[in-house]
């Protein structure tokens, strides 16, 4: 364990071409050089992938599921009276949407470099602890001030754990087999969809109980969920491959080995990725070019899917449906959308490329808000917004894990990926800032506006994402001309993904 924690980053190396390209210049008979005189040739990859899938991705869901349920509570207990309660006008309330987006960005980078140096058993169940905490004590504010104040510390609490999760999955798996695992726990968002609207639902009939109204109930009972699973998680989160009991020590090797030479898998020369820290490593994260351009297409995904996760059951309530038909008529479009991100994920896995799955997601979300916005214009079809809505989020939820494996296959070093995941991810959630705010009460019920800054946010995305792939394709296609051993396997290692033997994910 003290090797561990000096150097807790040797399973960080996931950027792998499909299986039909192996290792170069290896011998499976013989031993990984980070573990001389194991013997691998008797491991069975998909038997270890299984066991890793059922021994991480379980956990990973749940816990994702409740952060998306706690920040996300906030519209169905909207539609249950809270801004009534409080007496907070539109404004106010789109202000507490907003502020736990500011705080939610501002931490994620710093959060990750934790994860880096503190065990994950630790650091994800403890800030799971203090998100439940805050969650529970929301359920007590008196007026706008307290619900703002408690957004705000939401943000802080809750903003390690989706890109420390992101980033967890690929200390375990290569490139062709991470969007598939991503999509497994990011469906889990699309549960909490439908989970979240079913629970304010049941919740909701506790209005009155212990002198509280039902909206209160929500956050009370939700945040206290949270704190009994971050308890359970101290013990069943699992640290890293060369610490993991539940696999043997050839099959350690063997994912160790693998992860640590992914980037040049395809290039003919085999250079393990970089494992030390160093601050130029995270200031290259911050200037890569990359990361910008990928936060389009992260915009582009992630504005419709905060608005549409915080406004849709007050959406669907404004086209004419009571309070409790709106909180279930959300139920079959997440998890339509659940099953669809996990099928769309096996398929860009299986082909080795993001891009055309991102594009064609980004697509039927155009559509889907088209529809929204055609039929919104014309008036008396709630049949048909619904619909639009509908097809949207089933284009958003299986974009957005492709968007997030996309950028971290390309992103090399384990600490650049670690600080460029996160700068993508915390930098791309300002989108819910900005959606926060496009559906105002004044708009409604035909949120026209609203659906049409979705929609524009979406054009610009599309364009980002040609803008990736042929920018990835024209590198790859210079490195190909260039000639092996023109740098050092060292010099390679410290280059990261701008070595010449790294290969790009089209």
């Amino acid at each position: 364990m003290a090797s561990m924690m000096r150097n807790p980053l040797t399973t960080t190396q996931h950027d792998s071409y499909p299986e039909k390209f192996p290792l170069p210049a290896t011998d499976p008979k013989e031993p990984p050089p980070e573990y001389p005189g194991v013997d691998t040739s008797s491991v069975d990859p998909k038997k270890v992938l299984l066991k890793m899938d059922l021994h991480l991705i379980p956990m990973l869901a749940l816990l994702y599921l409740l952060s998306f349920l706690d920040r996300g509570n906030i519209g169905n207990a909207r539609i249950e009276g809270l801004v009534e309660s409080l007496n907070m006008t539109g404004p106010q309330y789109n202000w507490c949407l907003t502020v736990f987006f500011f705080t939610y960005c501002a931490f994620e980078v710093p959060s990750n470099l934790l994860l880096k140096r503190l065990r994950p058993s630790i650091w994800l169940p403890s800030i799971m602890v203090a998100w439940g905490t805050v969650m529970t004590l929301m359920g007590i504010v008196q007026d706008f001030k307290g619900l703002l104040i408690a957004r705000i510390f939401l943000g802080v609490t809750e903003a390690g754990l989706y890109p420390g999760v992101a980033y967890y999955i690929t200390m375990w798996y290569c490139r062709t087999e991470a969007q598939f695992r991503q999509a497994m726990f990011f469906s889990a968002a699309s549960v909490a969809g439908a989970f979240s609207g079913l629970l304010a639902f049941a919740i909701a009939k506790m209005d009155g109980v212990g002198g509280y109204e039902g909206w209160r109930w929500i956050f009370i009972l939700e945040g206290i969920l949270t704190v009994v699973v971050a308890i359970i998680a101290f013990f069943t989160i699992y640290d890293f491959p060369e610490t993991a009991k539940f696999l043997t020590e050839p099959e350690r090797a063997w994912v160790v080995h693998r992860l640590r030479y992914q980037g040049s898998k395809n290039s003919g020369q085999m250079v393990a990725e970089s494992e030390h820290f160093k601050w130029r490593y995270v200031r290259e994260a911050f200037t890569d070019w990359q990361i910008y351009l990928g936060l389009w297409m992260y915009w582009g995904i992630v504005c419709p899917l905060y608005g549409t996760s915080l406004f849709l059951p007050t959406i669907i309530r404004e086209l004419g449906y009571t309070s409790s038909t709106a909180q279930l008529l959300t139920v079959p479009i997440y998890i339509t959308a659940a099953i669809l991100a996990v099928v769309v994920a096996w398929f860009s896995d299986r082909s080795g490329q993001r891009s055309p799955y991102i594009f064609t997601c980004m697509c039927v979300i155009t559509i889907g808000f088209i529809i929204c916005i055609s039929a919104s214009a014309h008036g008396g079809v709630p049949g048909v917004v619904y619909a639009g809505i509908f097809i949207a989020v089933c284009g958003i939820y299986p974009a957005f894990p492709g968007n997030v494996t996309w950028i971290s296959n390309n992103l090399a070093g384990s600490y650049k990926r670690s600080a460029g995941m996160a700068i993508h991810i915390g930098m791309g959630n300002l989108a819910g800032a900005m959606a926060s705010n496009f559906y105002r009460s004044s708009d409604g019920p035909k949120y026209i506006l609203g659906h049409a800054l979705e929609l524009g946010f979406v054009a610009v995305g599309l364009c980002a994402v040609v803008g990736l792939r042929w920018n990835y394709g024209r590198i790859n296609g210079k490195r190909e001309q260039m000639p092996l051993g023109e740098y050092s396997d060292a010099e390679n290692s410290e280059k990261g993904d701008r070595a010449p033997t790294f290969r790009y994910v089209l």
